[in-house]
């Protein structure tokens, strides 16, 4: 079943999410928002896990009024205030969606700490908060919903963390922040091997530009440099063709990123890759109005 989205976007579904449940960690702001919102223009069933409960002093957004959003938009919500980071905190979220909507279709690994800090000056707890964040929590959300997950018909994790790029370039720019993004796309190509038998496919998904959101604009400099980026518009349309697969059968869009031709799994997608496959071809819409030349590329690519 096809479904519409926001005519202001170039991306035309060829598929639908429409009674998939989602599990995802965040989502109370930025990129896991704009997916969970996305998706529930489907009519998909979102349970968003995220830490803010309580209005942030300088962050918009709680995941009570995420889940607003989503059901504004057309889904089903269940709003977790719970901590990635707690085993009981994940296991209880697991739970609790399956309680609610009878299984788990879709794991989408979210939430993520960031610190571009050399080794020199890198705080210990930022680098001990990015490795809990990233790598721990996306494994043990993964890990703790694989029962339910293999349950399902259209199983699926997705995690936002870029192509394994050993160029030394990367980790020596930032190194604490660049391990804990490769430990998550780490958790994609293992599972994703360990998982093949199981009807589970694994997915990381990147973007090619910087993307606007609150954790980039609050850095130094944040508010200039998003004037040269994109809406996080386009990662919630790039991942939802991933999901539904729209236009993606049997297309190679791994490239040098890794994974094998027409695989629907263990692939590390980029945005624009994704929804060139779909149909899309000026991207422009998507931009905060910096003309395409002038755009921040992302990191790692």
């Amino acid at each position: 079943m096809t479904s519409s989205n926001d005519s202001a976007t170039p991306y035309r579904a060829g598929g639908s999410l429409r009674g998939r449940t989602i599990l995802m960690s965040g989502g109370s702001r930025g990129i896991g928002l704009a997916i969970a919102t996305r998706a529930a223009q489907d009519g998909a069933n979102i349970v968003l896990m995220a830490k803010t409960g309580q209005p942030h002093a300088k962050l918009a957004g709680t995941v009570f009024s995420a889940a607003e959003q989503v059901e504004a938009a057309g889904g089903q919500a269940l709003a977790i205030v719970g901590d990635v980071r707690r085993d009981d905190d994940v296991a209880g979220a697991v739970a609790a969606a399956v309680e609610r909507f009878g299984g788990i279709d879709i794991v989408l690994n979210n939430a993520s700490a960031i610190d571009l800090s050399t080794t020199d000056d890198v705080d210990m707890k930022r680098y001990d908060l990015m490795q809990d964040i990233n790598v721990r929590g996306t494994f043990l959300l993964s890990k703790l919903s694989l029962p339910a997950l293999r349950k399902s018909d259209h199983a699926h994790i997705l995690t936002l963390s870029p192509p394994l790029n050993l160029d030394p370039y990367w980790a020596g720019k930032h190194l604490a922040y660049t391990m804990a993004k490769y430990g998550m796309s780490l958790a994609t190509l293992g599972l994703a091997e360990e998982l093949k038998a199981d009807g589970v496919n694994v997915n990381s998904l990147w973007p090619c530009t910087l993307i606007d959101t609150a954790a980039i604009r609050n850095m130094p400099g944040g508010k200039e440099i998003v004037q040269a980026a994109r809406g996080p518009q386009i990662m919630a349309d790039a991942a939802h063709a991933v999901l539904t697969g729209s236009n993606l059968t049997g297309t190679h869009l791994a490239g040098a990123h890794g994974g094998s031709a027409g695989a629907s799994s263990g692939n590390f997608y980029t945005d624009e890759e994704v929804l060139r496959a779909a149909g899309v071809t000026d991207f422009r819409p998507y931009s905060l109005g910096a003309a395409e030349d002038r755009l921040v590329p992302d990191i790692f690519l």
